[in-house]
């Protein structure tokens, strides 16, 4: 074994990399290279952090945290809520006024309404009218109305009787049920078809022969639920209301229809004295044209029931007069009272085939219960809307004479 030099010791205790004692690192070697390559990534490190630092302040301020941060961003926030809080006052309070009535004042405005008009249109007329503030505000309500409710607004079409001083909310309504400007229509007791005919035509209604032609249907009569040939007698007087552009159809219908309500108070009475309702409402309807007071038409009903039941003719002047129409002057004859018709009381026997008028229910429930008390079988007008009833033909010819001097005397 040879023995090494100190230099080859000194090799095998120094590692590899390091410079020898001596030996200038940067020259030459490995390890002066490798130094010097750290040296200049350590400083090229540091550079590019302090360009990225600079960017970063160059894209700009950095993001504060911490609580005075925070009270700014409850700030804004509140200040954005105020705004919206005043924003939305605003438009409620514009919009609630286009929903407030339009006057404070009640009043009737008449409106018409076309068939078939979409809301819109509807809405523009009542604004124009004056009726609401806001044809849009009557659409939006109107379709609230349609989706809180469990079947849509059907808004009728006619002469409508609004009120300003309603809410939309309640014009809505109002057009919905058919508020209709109402045209009254008076039948008084005892007037026949054909002057209500001559009414009807005056009123606007249809024409006066559309209205005769209808009282003489038979099919429409059934429909009534009367069984009669004519409707005279069962147009019952009364004071109606009817929209303008009623059918001459729905004005009779109407009329019947009280009737009936009213007969059915007598109905039964009427049955147990044997008379059937063609009967009764004849009776009165001759009662009616005959009575000047009130009061006298249980006594009136009484003569014509004694005479009745006696075989007697009722030989009443009205019956003769409405054999005649509508051809009646006016102006009653004894050629008249010879005149063999139907209605003719003087050659016929027991009532005539109908009533001869319209009565009221006061006549009708004087023939159902008649003043029979007293066996009065005539009576004669004192010329001043009453009558003087006699129990003998020779009282009867006397009190003719007293007040019938002036005029044609005869008895019934």
């Amino acid at each position: 074994m040879t023995k090494k030099s100190d230099r080859d010791l000194d090799e095998l205790v120094e590692p590899a990399g390091f410079p020898k004692e001596g030996e200038d690192p940067g020259l030459d070697g490995e390890a002066g290279l490798d130094m010097a390559e750290a040296a200049a990534v350590l400083a090229e490190s540091e550079e590019d952090y302090r360009e990225r630092a600079a960017l970063a302040e160059d894209d700009g301020p950095r993001v504060r945290t911490g609580p005075g941060c925070l009270m700014r961003l409850f700030g804004l926030f509140g200040i954005a809520v105020c705004v919206g809080f005043i924003l939305a006052f605003l438009g409620a309070l514009k919009y609630s006024v286009l929903f407030l009535p339009a006057s404070e004042e009640s009043r009737e405005v008449v409106v018409s309404i076309p068939d078939g008009a979409p809301p819109a249109r509807i809405g523009d007329i009542l604004e124009q009218a004056g009726v609401i503030k806001s044809g849009s505000a009557f659409v939006w309500t109107l379709r609230a109305k349609n989706r809180l409710g469990r079947s849509p607004v059907v808004l009728k079409a006619g002469e409508m009787a609004l009120d300003p001083s309603h809410s939309v909310w309640r014009i809505i309504d109002s057009l919905a049920k058919g508020s209709y400007k109402l045209y009254p229509f008076t039948v008084p007791e005892g007037r026949n078809i054909y002057d209500l005919a001559q009414m009807v035509e005056a009123q606007g209604f249809g024409s006066a022969s559309d209205f005769l032609e209808l009282c003489r249907d038979k099919s429409f009569i059934r429909s009534l639920g009367l069984n009669e040939d004519s409707l005279e007698g069962y147009l019952f007087p009364e004071t109606y209301n009817f929209p303008k552009g009623t059918t001459l159809k729905g004005i009779i219908k109407e009329m019947t229809s009280v009737f009936h309500k009213v007969w059915r108070k007598y109905e039964t009475l009427a049955l147990e004295k044997g008379l059937s309702a063609h009967e009764v409402v004849t009776l009165a309807s001759i009662v009616e044209k005959e009575t000047g007071q009130a009061r006298e038409r249980p006594l009136i009903a009484g003569v014509f029931f004694n005479r009745l039941a006696r075989g007697m003719k009722l030989q009443t002047d009205p019956t003769v007069i409405y054999g005649l129409l509508p051809g009646f002057n006016g102006n009653l004859t004894e050629k008249d009272l010879a005149r063999p018709t139907p209605y003719n009381t003087y050659v016929i026997s027991g009532l005539p085939p109908g009533p001869i008028a319209n009565p009221g229910e006061a006549a009708i429930q004087a023939v159902i219960r008649p003043d029979i008390l007293q066996p009065y079988l005539y009576f004669v007008s004192r010329n001043d809307g009453s009558h003087h009833f006699s129990k003998t033909l020779e009282e009867h010819n006397r009190m003719v004479n007293r007040y019938q001097r002036a005029g044609r005397s005869r008895a019934r």
